[in-house]
């Protein structure tokens, strides 16, 4: 009897499947050291207990990404480890801050089931939610993957596709408990841009690049324990590379934006987002961003901001995103539409 598990393929996937991921996660501040080193992240709330503490908040917690990133590698062996592609991402949220000591566990639920016209691979749309130790949702978001088929003759399942949000409505938004940005110290954050010197449309390009090296991407798949074979298995892929985790590229253009947005604290939501094309080793990673809405929250002095945030490779126009065939430009690696914490 083989002991051995191949990973589910397309056929495997039945709507209203609930799959519980094996493995917790205990976090500490080891995540976030390293998450430091492998992108250049140094938003304040999330780099200092004292400005965390001046913003009314217990500490500092864990940067929203390194949650995302934890309860998104639980569910890769049993989503995506025959994975072709990544697709896209809706509806998130984050409900509760990741504290240094929290154990995270993550359960999906599938929504959503289309075998693609070739009959080799199909789409399964899964609703992940992200637990802590006390059995709290700290994280939900809606994502879809390209899977492999295993036995090409198995029939295709009848199409479900999910009736998505196209952005999380400002009043669902979730701002952390005790959060305070009345006595917020902007020398301290790095710019002196607040909630309301930002205009609806305005572009900002973060000027700064970082090349991705093959390397940094390994210790960051294994750190996140993201399994999908198209990571790490240079054989699975017929041109022999390796194709970089997009959740990679997300922090990568994140940290980024520190560069014009250094005072949008924290993700509190996830509306869309799209890997328009493949990341590879020695691609030059750049980022623009633009605003695409904002609206006022009850926590004092606390705004939030909606941000379509575009991360580009080297040889890219400015602000490249689609050609005239409604198609992305192929310089266009993500398109990530989320919403933000900033100070009023």
């Amino acid at each position: 009897m083989a002991k051995t598990n191949p990973g589910r393929f397309f056929e495997d996937y039945k709507v209203g499947q609930v799959i519980r991921h094996a493995v917790p996660r205990t976090v500490a501040e080891g995540e976030r050291a390293l998450y430091h080193a492998l992108y250049p992240a140094r938003h304040a709330l999330y780099s200092s207990d004292e400005f965390a503490a001046a913003s009314g908040l217990d500490g500092s917690p864990l940067d929203d990404l390194i949650a995302f990133h934890v309860v998104f590698g639980k569910t890769v062996p049993d989503v995506s480890l025959n994975a072709v592609a990544n697709l896209g991402y809706a509806e998130g949220r984050w409900l509760k801050p990741v504290w240094p000591g929290d154990t995270l566990r993550s359960e999906s639920e599938v929504i959503g089931v289309k075998e693609n016209s070739n009959g080799k691979s199909g789409v399964v749309y899964v609703r992940t939610r992200g637990l802590n130790q006390m059995d709290e949702v700290v994280l939900e978001y809606v994502r879809w993957v390209m899977v492999r088929k295993g036995d090409l003759s198995a029939p295709a399942p009848e199409t479900v596709l999910p009736a998505l949000q196209k952005a999380v409505p400002a009043e669902d938004l979730v701002v952390p408990e005790g959060l305070d940005f009345s006595d917020y110290d902007f020398g301290l954050a790095g710019e002196p841009h607040r909630w309301g010197d930002y205009e609806i449309g305005e572009k900002i390009d973060h000027v700064d690049g970082v090349t991705i090296e093959e390397a940094e991407h390994m210790i960051a798949t294994r750190l996140w324990q993201n399994t999908a074979k198209v990571h790490f298995d240079a054989t699975f892929r017929d041109d022999g590379k390796r194709l970089i985790y997009g959740g990679h590229v997300i922090s990568m253009a994140r940290a980024l934006s520190f560069n014009g947005l250094a005072n949008a604290q924290m993700i509190v939501a996830l509306n869309g987002g799209a890997h328009a094309n493949p990341c590879f080793a020695g691609d030059t990673v750049k980022a623009w961003s633009e605003v695409l809405d904002k609206a006022e929250t009850d926590a004092p002095g606390v705004g939030a901001i909606r941000l379509r945030l575009v991360a580009v490779k080297q040889g890219a126009a400015e602000f490249a995103l689609k050609g005239e065939d409604g198609k992305y430009a192929p310089e266009v690696l993500l398109d990530l539409d989320y919403w933000a914490l900033m100070p009023m």
